[in-house]
């Protein structure tokens, strides 16, 4: 039986995960979105970083407890998941891990898994996590000065030097540690704290944010970034938006920009 048009453009995608040309793509609302991440790397430490999150209307991403499973519908769900597949590495932060047990895997479409990657500053998960016993291969980053042995279960361990003056590892370091694996295309699936880290650093070329059509009242931020003092100030971004059903999805460029420090 053949397959559907969406069927056909999944497979093109597919097909440039690893080197080709995006402009050859076929014409399709899927080409449109993905294109871009498939286009060489234009920066120094050669990756290509995509961020992504699902909130609410109210801008949450979780409730005050940490639940969010599922925040987004069923597309929010298989978008993630093709992200995952197009992408050589996922990232997650240690937050994301105690609370979810995720197993970032492409299980809801066809796909390569990509590898998986822990940001665990302090090095305080333990080994019975998903990630650590079981699927594709892991790799756990913690601070450099961390004691411990250099695996996690299954996870491999590396040692990265901590952001200056901030908290959590440095940024561009992560990017050069993977990059330096062949790991150049990034998909920053989450938390929020790990994703807004990312942002901060201006380390992000693209960004999804799925919106679905909830309202909680209070909850976990979104994005938790250095405060604006004036409108004016804030961090300004061309987009386009895409209909996931009931949810919608806005594809940011932000090509490495990052939000302008506070004044002192």
């Amino acid at each position: 039986m053949d397959g559907t048009p969406e069927d056909a453009a999944w497979a093109a995608l597919l097909s440039l995960r690893d080197g080709g040309d995006p402009s050859r793509l076929p014409p399709s609302e899927l080409s449109d979105l993905f294109a871009p991440l498939l286009l060489p790397p234009r920066t120094p430490d050669g990756c290509l970083v995509v961020g992504r999150l699902a909130q609410t209307l109210d801008g949450r991403i979780a409730t005050l407890s940490g639940s969010s499973q599922w925040i987004g519908g069923q597309g929010d769900i298989l978008h993630t998941h093709r992200l995952r597949a197009l992408c050589h590495a996922v990232i997650v932060g240690a937050a994301t891990v105690r609370q979810d047990d995720p197993r970032l895997t492409t299980r809801e479409v066809t796909g390569p898994d990509p590898v998986r990657v822990v940001l665990d500053t302090e090095r305080r998960l333990a080994p019975g996590y998903r990630l650590f016993r079981e699927g594709p291969p892991t790799l756990l980053l913690c601070a450099e000065d961390v004691p411990g042995p250099d695996r996690l279960g299954a996870a491999e361990v590396l040692r990265l030097p901590r952001a200056p003056a901030a908290t959590g590892l440095c940024i561009p370091a992560v990017l050069r540690a993977l990059a330096a694996r062949g790991l150049r295309r990034v998909f920053v699936e989450g938390g929020g704290i790990t994703v807004s880290r990312f942002l901060a650093a201006g380390c992000l070329d693209r960004l999804h944010v799925t919106v679905a059509p909830v309202l909680l009242g209070s909850g976990i931020p979104a994005f938790t970034l250095p405060p604006a003092a004036r409108i004016a100030d804030g961090l300004r971004f061309p987009w386009r938006h895409y209909d996931l059903g009931p949810d919608v999805l806005f594809d940011i460029a932000l090509d490495r920009a990052r939000p302008a420090a506070p004044s002192p």
